[in-house]
C-alpha cells in the first residue's frame, strides 16, 4: 500500500477546481502500472512522486493522462507539490520547490501557502499555419475570421492557443471532438471590466482522452507567455476556467522580470492509501 492524495487545484473551495490524483513513494511501480492507474482514476492527470535524479531537484514527478504520459502539466505540478509538502516534504531552499519532470527542472514558489510555478520555455511557438487554423476553427464551429489571433503555445502537451473576441464566444463553443483529432486546443476571451477575472479560458484535448479539461495550468502558462509578449493583457491578471463544466477555477498570472508565474489555491480533498 502506498500513500495517496487527491488535490483540488486552482480553487480554495473543494469541488470547484481541477483534481489531480497523487501517488506518493511511487518507486517500483512499472510504467504500465502507472498508465493503468491513470486510466482507472479517469482524471485529466494522475501523478507519481519519486526521488529526484537531477542535482537541485526536491523530487521527481511523472504525469499521466488516461491517454499517456506528459512531460509537463500545470495543475498536476501545483497539486503534487501541495501533496508533497503536506506529506512532510521539505524543500532544500525555504519558500522554493524544485520539481524534476520530463521538461527538466521546474521551480515553484510558496507565497503564504499559495503555490505558483515558473512557466517553462515553450517547446513550440509562433504563428499557426493556415491549414491548421482552418481545421481547428471548423472543429470549434467557428469561421477563421472570428479568431482574433492564434499561436502555438506548446510547453509539453501540444497546445495551440486561439484568442476569441470575448468570453461569451468562448463559453458558447460546442466542439466537434472527432473533427478536432490530434490538436490540443486552448481558447481565451476577455471578460467584461469589473469581473474578478480578466479572461475566460477553455481547454480541449480529446487526443489525450480528456475532451475538456476543467482548469489547465500548462495552457494558461503558454497563453500568458504569448499574450503578454504581444502586450495585450496586464502583466498581472486572473484567468477563469471551468465555467462550462460547473467549476470555478481561478488561475493567477504574474509576469516578473523574465519569468511568468502561474499560481492558485490548492485543497487536499482525499487522503488514504492505494494498492499499487
Amino acid at each position: 500500500m502506498r500513500p495517496f492524495s487527491q488535490v483540488d487545484v486552482f480553487t480554495a473551495e473543494f469541488l470547484r477546481g481541477n483534481p489531480v490524483a497523487v501517488v506518493h513513494d511511487a518507486e517500483g511501480i512499472p510504467d504500465e502500472g502507472m498508465a493503468a492507474f491513470a486510466r482507472w482514476t479517469n482524471l485529466s492527470e494522475t501523478t507519481f512522486l519519486l526521488p529526484p535524479t537531477q542535482p537541485g531537484a526536491d523530487y521527481r514527478l511523472r504525469i499521466f493522462t488516461p491517454g499517456g504520459e506528459l512531460p509537463f502539466a500545470g495543475h498536476p505540478t501545483l497539486g503534487s507539490a501541495r501533496a508533497w509538502l503536506e506529506a512532510g516534504g521539505t524543500p532544500a531552499t525555504e519558500g522554493r520547490i524544485v520539481q524534476e519532470c520530463g521538461v527538466g527542472l521546474v521551480t515553484l514558489k510558496d507565497d503564504a501557502g499559495r503555490l505558483a510555478f515558473a512557466a517553462p520555455p515553450l517547446l513550440r511557438s509562433g504563428p499557426v499555419e493556415a491549414a491548421d487554423l482552418a481545421a481547428i476553427a471548423a472543429s470549434l464551429g467557428l469561421d477563421v475570421d472570428e479568431v482574433v489571433d492564434a499561436a502555438w503555445v506548446d510547453n509539453g502537451p501540444g497546445w495551440v492557443g486561439l484568442l476569441l473576441p470575448d468570453a461569451e464566444t468562448v463559453l458558447g463553443l460546442r466542439p466537434d471532438f472527432a473533427a478536432m483529432g490530434t490538436y490540443q486546443v486552448g481558447v481565451i476571451g476577455p471578460l467584461a471590466e469589473g469581473d474578478e477575472a480578466a479572461f475566460e479560458v477553455r481547454a480541449f484535448c480529446p487526443d489525450l482522452a480528456v475532451p475538456e479539461d476543467p482548469v489547465t495550468g500548462s495552457l494558461n502558462a503558454g497563453l500568458a507567455q504569448w499574450l503578454i509578449g504581444t502586450g495585450r493583457p496586464q502583466p498581472h491578471y486572473i484567468a477563469r476556467q471551468g465555467t462550462a463544466l460547473g467549476r470555478r477555477g481561478l488561475v493567477r498570472v504574474d509576469a516578473e522580470g523574465g519569468d511568468v508565474w502561474i499560481g492558485g489555491d490548492t485543497v487536499i480533498g482525499i487522503r488514504g492509501t492505494v494498492a499499487l
